[in-house]
């Protein structure tokens, strides 16, 4: 498997990603030469989105259209749109969900972000430009924002903080390692004649009690350190794809699990200045907001 530098080496040369970030200009990035697109920038953490959805209505629709406009005009040899698989909703009545079947977001960030796959999927039909739409599982690994689910657990473990856990962390989810996501996307990127949805998942459903565990294992820390609280807002039970698709043009997960999270545990705990640096300021504002006041106040109400 190639190394993730690697990998974002590849992406960022095929995308022009160093001119984007010299001029800080996308419509002159564009003018200058854009051959493909990869749309990775979103607002991506669904707690915020309950806090306030607009900033995930600017950044993920309003954003996306923007580059799918300027994608139209300099004729662009493929739009990559990089979703999610919460725009299905729970897989409460189905085993996992193929690429057709209908969207069915439940909170605000998904439903941005399903707002944004219409919008890519009418630009194809209507302007014929050349969209590809992934839609991944839960990713993880190195670098990940520490408000997310397995980096709170490890970087709360670090720190001697308990590790809160909602409702009763029977939630299953399908957990996908970052250089098996990269490597996916580059595969779709590089094909040379594809079009329309893929799924990217990373192979089985597990429940965040079970992900808690191998991480605290892994930290050698006590279950002690588990703190249930009050479930967020419809909160989806479930999430499962089936991904035949994109096994059909040749990619497979290859990191297992247990060995993604050992990786992640080990990167997080030998760069501790890095996110420590992170989870400061405006973090720690929205880390009260959101476990010490909403989500108590849900409870109490």
């Amino acid at each position: 498997m190639a190394k993730l530098p690697d990998v974002l080496r590849r992406l960022a040369n095929v995308s022009n990603i160093a001119d984007i970030c010299e001029t800080r200009d996308v419509e002159e990035a564009f003018r200058r030469g854009i051959d493909s697109v990869i749309n990775f920038a979103a607002e991506s953490h669904v707690d915020r989105s309950i806090l306030d959805a607009r900033p995930f209505v600017q950044t993920n629709v309003a954003g996306t259209q923007v580059l799918l406009e300027l994608a139209r005009r300099h004729s662009v040899r493929r739009f990559v749109q990089v979703s999610t698989d919460e725009v299905y909703g729970p897989a409460i009545d189905v085993n996992a969900f193929d690429e057709d079947d209908p969207l069915r977001p439940t909170s605000p960030y998904a439903a941005s972000k399903a707002a944004a796959d219409l919008l890519c999927l009418a630009y194809h039909k209507t302007f014929g430009v050349p969209v590809v739409i992934t839609r991944c599982t839960n990713n993880y690994g190195p670098f990940q924002f520490p408000e997310k689910f397995i980096q709170l657990m490890i970087t709360n473990v670090l720190e001697g903080k308990p590790v809160p856990i909602y409702g009763d962390g029977r939630q299953e989810r399908d957990w996908l390692f970052v250089e098996d996501h990269c490597t996916a996307l580059l595969q779709v990127l590089e094909h040379p004649a594809i079009e329309g949805v893929f799924n990217i998942a990373g192979g089985a459903t597990v429940q965040n009690l079970r992900i808690a565990q191998i991480v605290l294992n892994l930290l050698g820390a006590s279950r002690d350190l588990l703190k249930f609280v009050p479930d967020r807002p419809a909160h989806d039970r479930r999430y499962a794809l089936h991904a035949d698709r994109i096994a059909a043009i040749g990619w497979q997960p290859q990191m297992p699990l247990e060995a993604g999270l050992s990786k992640t545990v080990a990167w997080f705990t030998e760069n501790q200045a890095w996110w420590r640096s992170v989870k400061s300021g405006e973090y720690l504002k929205y880390y009260s907001t959101w476990y010490e006041q909403e989500l108590l106040k849900g409870a109490s109400s």
